[in-house]
């Protein structure tokens, strides 16, 4: 039952993410005058960041992203074991934000999926018409960092709730930074939902938003457990809830 319940926290904390900034890109982006442009789009994919894991972090750890659950996984702070259950969820989740968004948007006049529906993509389906080679190391390069703000906000040592906060405004900047560049991606279930219903050019691109994030998360995950894990014998200075679940009945350990 603890499990079934984080994979329903991850699913609609997805759900959230994806419903709530790509919803603010396809919607909200573009309307003339009212529009809230590139930075209103990285806002938003904060918010939904910050909102999810204050409501429900506590239940599923609160990754919302594929790369997050595996970057958690090589950082020594996820079981295996439930790794794929967890991209399942998150996936599925973003599937359905996609296709609400999909039957909101299409209720006006002149929508085309043509226009992209916030999916991510490179070359001539990037914003700035960026390459192949920009896509993908912007994509690894932000993942790490993002990962890293997450392994550090949660670490024992850290200052108490404030992770949410800070992994947040970390993904904000980082929209800040790449919508021009890819939209942003940094989690492969968000690229996945819009890509599904845009196919195509965006299915045959979505390799590179699989492929970035992930090895940005493991790199980073590997780093930080090299580098900065706190040892046995480092006093925490703050209590935060690190992004796991807790133990399945019958299990020796929550990690």
């Amino acid at each position: 039952m603890p499990l079934v319940r984080a994979l329903a926290a991850e699913c609609f904390g997805t759900f959230w993410l994806v419903l709530g900034g790509c919803g603010a890109a396809v919607l909200a982006a573009a309307v003339p005058q009212l529009g809230i442009g590139f930075a209103g789009v990285a806002f938003a994919f904060g918010l939904t960041v910050v909102t999810m894991a204050y409501a429900l972090g506590h239940v599923s750890g609160g990754h919302f992203n594929p790369a997050v659950t595996l970057g958690l996984w090589a950082a020594g702070r996820f079981r295996p074991a439930q790794v794929i259950p967890y991209w399942i969820a998150q996936v599925a989740g973003a599937i359905v934000a996609a296709a609400v968004l999909y039957l909101v948007a299409s209720g006006r006049a002149g929508f085309d999926l043509a226009a992209g529906f916030a999916a991510n993509g490179y070359g001539e389906h990037s914003p700035g018409g960026y390459s192949m080679l920009s896509a993908l190391v912007i994509e690894i390069v932000l993942t790490f960092g993002f990962l890293i703000v997450i392994l550090g906000a949660t670490d024992r040592r850290a200052p108490a709730g404030f992770a949410p906060l800070a992994i947040g405004l970390a993904l904000t900047l980082i929209h800040l930074i790449s919508i021009p560049v890819t939209n942003t991606s940094v989690n492969p279930a968000r690229s996945t939902g819009p890509a599904l219903f845009v196919g195509g050019w965006a299915l045959m691109q979505l390799w590179a938003f699989w492929a970035a994030p992930l090895i940005g998360a493991i790199a980073a995950g590997l780093s930080y457990r090299a580098l900065w894990e706190a040892g046995p014998e480092e006093p925490a200075h703050g209590i935060v809830a690190a992004p796991t679940i807790p133990p399945l009945a019958g299990s020796a350990s929550s990690k």
